[in-house]
């Protein structure tokens, strides 16, 4: 039986920011948050570290000497959440700055509120 698609909620400018994206990096993401909705995970998925039981996953796609990152979650209700889409600007290792972190504990905040769930 086949499995119901999840809705696709857009959180804040994770949208616009992903639609500014080359072709390729947005077919990747894309395919990933479809496969999301179909209760699955792509290959470039994997859980988002310091997300530990928030569910909390991560796309990161290299293209052309840059890096870019879609993060979103599937644990709450049945719908995917894109939490924030960017492009990486620090060259200094692989962390993701403390700026777009701070966006993801926000918007997943704000997940949490729409879902009525008590932090």
């Amino acid at each position: 039986m086949p499995h119901k698609e999840k809705e696709v909620i857009w959180l804040g400018s994770s949208l616009r920011e992903l639609s500014a994206f080359p072709k390729e990096v947005k077919q990747t993401f894309g395919a990933a948050i479809y496969y999301a909705q179909l209760g699955g995970k792509h290959p470039q998925t994997k859980p988002m570290k310091g997300h530990k039981g928030a569910g909390v996953l991560e796309i990161v796609e290299d293209f052309d000497k840059e890096t870019y990152r879609c993060i979103y979650t599937v644990r709450y209700g049945d719908r995917v959440y894109v939490l924030h889409a960017f492009q990486k600007k620090s060259k200094k290792g692989i962390a993701t700055p403390q700026t777009d972190l701070d966006v993801v504990k926000a918007r997943l905040k704000d997940v949490k509120e729409l879902e009525g769930i008590k932090s």
